[in-house]
């Protein structure tokens, strides 16, 4: 199951965090208040039965507590990937480190690929690889071809023409025995068709999302109506405050790398 996971890393939040990329006009985020937030998530995966190892501040890359972007980790292939942002791009090294203490071989996206963790969303049929502005076709197919190899089906899926969507799971979210939080802008589209989709309202599109570990889904705090959904559904929403990682165009997902 894509749901179950036993361990995560997380990276906390550094001083530099204030100077990372956005595009949100909410404003700069208070660091004292992210740091919380962090200490808060971590603890939560913990709650839920995961093993959290959480990497030292790196001042060097104010992005770099959305560890997701740095490698997608499956029970097939650990992939180190090439971030889209090139001010991103060497936050892999560190990231490639932790990874070698856990994993015997790491495959690599190339130049002039790109991939961030948080457009690939694993399901348990097959992988959803979305094309963005930070994810390319070139970097796409590569991680298409590293899936495919290993026995995993995976499907490329263009999202470049959605309004406001940096990553693909700005939209979509798995939450496990084939169901798809998505928000509504999507919820349309040919392929999301084999998923049951669970609709995040559009007023309420943050919140699309989410994390589901160990049979819960983490979501974030204030959109009671998706939280109406996911409990009618028996879904166990657990909502946490994450304001801090919304200004930086960050969500729950973007903050550990769970397996």
């Amino acid at each position: 199951m894509t749901t179950h996971f036993t361990r995560a890393i997380a990276r906390r939040p550094g001083d530099s965090y204030l100077q990372g990329l956005t595009t949100s006009n909410e404003g700069p985020p208070n660091l004292a208040k992210a740091i919380l937030q962090h200490n808060i998530y971590v603890q939560t995966l913990e709650d839920l039965g995961l093993s959290v190892t959480v990497l030292a501040a790196n001042d060097a890359f104010p992005d770099s507590v959305f560890v997701e972007d740095t490698a997608i980790l499956t029970p097939e292939i650990t992939v180190l990937t090439r971030p889209g942002a090139v001010s991103r791009r060497d936050e892999t090294v560190s990231i490639k480190a932790a990874l070698l203490d856990r994993f015997d071989a790491i495959t690599e996206i190339v130049a002039p690929g790109t991939v961030d963790g948080g457009d690939i969303c694993e399901t348990d049929s097959k992988v959803l690889i979305g094309l963005s502005n930070r994810t390319n076709l070139e970097g796409a197919m590569q991680l298409k071809l590293a899936l495919e190899t290993v026995g995993r089906p995976a499907e490329i899926v263009d999202i470049r023409s959605v309004p406001g969507l940096l990553h693909l799971k700005t939209g979509i979210s798995y939450l496990g025995a084939g169901r798809m939080a998505v928000m509504e802008a999507l919820a349309s589209l040919s392929w999301l068709a084999d998923f049951d989709r669970v609709l995040v309202p559009t007023s309420e599109s943050y919140a699309a999302n989410c994390i589901a570990v160990n049979g819960s889904v983490i979501m974030a705090e204030g959109y009671p109506r998706f939280f109406e959904t996911l409990d009618r559904l028996g879904l166990k929403p657990i909502p946490l405050d994450v304001s801090e990682y919304r200004k930086m165009d960050g969500g729950l997902s973007c903050l550990s790398l769970r397996f």
